[in-house]
């Protein structure tokens, strides 16, 4: 199979023919029809993920076609139509037990713990827990769009935000994920103001759904503003960038007792960014994360998407191929792009 390969943090990704996958006894081998590029497969080729054993295959979101099955799988059969989340709980553990996959103590991640999916074909671990059935309408890249931002995204606003109709949120960062937050808010009801340094992702912000932005470029006081627009500060904040500013800003920027949640990645020099503790503590206000969502979660996004109260396709900006989508990865640092490329041409 042709697929892109690394074997040094930050060194050159290459394209070469390596062995097909073969399926363990609880997985399957997918036929990758799409996959996403995202700034968490980034942060792995630059090294900041501990669980990336060398040399490497990347890339997390995808949707495809079961092509094979391991011997103890029940629910999957060659062809059927499949996504799942960037986490894979195994099943068994005591969180996956509790219905937190997405915290799994034996979690697998294609891309980070496993070899990915920017490859011709993947092998899935625990795929009777995990993979998800793609609805007729949805069509393949639209699906694999929804694998870790939007999902992602969606748990944030809704299970981790307990977003309610008429509240202000408040997203910082209009990337692939903060898009998707500011889509999905807007759809229960809430009230969404996007925050970013680009023009053009401050336009696509406005056209998915955000009522007012805040060019954090252009305006010094961020918080202020913030608190201006939303008449007191914002009932819930997502920081979807992960950035020590951004973070800082999203908790400062709360009304008391209001809800904090973590979506971009913290890592490296970033993961012990400083917070305003005196406000967390004087306003009860909450901090959550939100890593990822589990399989058994989708269907109720699933079923958003097919009635189009939400439409994750109008996020997706570019499609590429596996050799352009590798030049796209090594540039995610410069944050050029708007909205979600995907590959899905191998």
């Amino acid at each position: 199979m042709r697929a892109a390969i690394y074997e040094a943090f930050e060194g050159p990704i290459t394209v070469r023919d390596l062995p097909d996958p073969v399926p363990e006894a609880d997985g399957v081998v997918i036929r990758v029809e799409a996959t996403g590029i995202c700034r968490s497969d980034w942060h792995g080729w630059m090294g900041h993920d501990p669980d990336i054993r060398l040399p490497h295959v990347p890339g997390h979101e995808l949707a495809g076609v079961v092509e094979t099955v391991g011997r103890d799988v029940t629910r999957w059969h060659p062809g059927d139509r499949v996504t799942l989340p960037f986490v894979c709980g195994c099943g068994r553990c005591p969180q996956c037990q509790d219905g937190h996959h997405q915290v799994c103590d034996h979690q697998f991640q294609p891309g980070f713990t496993h070899w990915g999916s920017f490859a011709e074909r993947v092998a899935v671990r625990y795929a009777d827990t995990n993979l998800v059935r793609i609805p007729e309408v949805i069509d393949s890249v639209t699906a694999a769009s929804l694998g870790c931002r939007f999902a992602t995204a969606y748990r944030a606003v809704v299970a981790q935000g307990r977003t309610a109709p008429g509240e202000w949120v408040v997203v910082h960062g209009c990337g692939g994920v903060g898009l998707s937050a500011i889509m999905i808010a807007d759809a229960i009801g809430a009230r969404v103001v996007g925050i970013d340094i680009k023009k053009e992702k401050l336009n696509k912000a406005r056209s998915v759904g955000a009522r007012a932005v805040i060019d954090a470029s252009r305006v010094k006081e961020v918080v202020q503003a913030i608190r201006d627009i939303t008449h007191g500060g914002a009932h819930v904040a997502i920081d979807a960038l992960g950035s020590p500013t951004t973070c800082f800003n999203a908790i400062a920027g709360l009304r008391k007792r209001g809800r904090h949640v973590q979506v971009g990645l913290m890592l490296g020099d970033h993961s012990t960014p400083r917070i305003p503790m005196d406000q967390v503590i004087a306003n009860e206000l909450e901090i959550r994360g939100s890593h990822g969502m589990q399989a058994h979660c989708y269907p109720e996004m699933l079923a958003m998407i097919a009635a189009g109260k939400l439409q994750p396709a109008q996020l997706i900006t570019n499609t590429v191929d596996l050799e352009e989508g590798l030049r796209e990865l090594q540039a995610m640092d410069r944050f050029e792009t708007t909205g979600v490329t995907v590959i899905d041409r191998f």
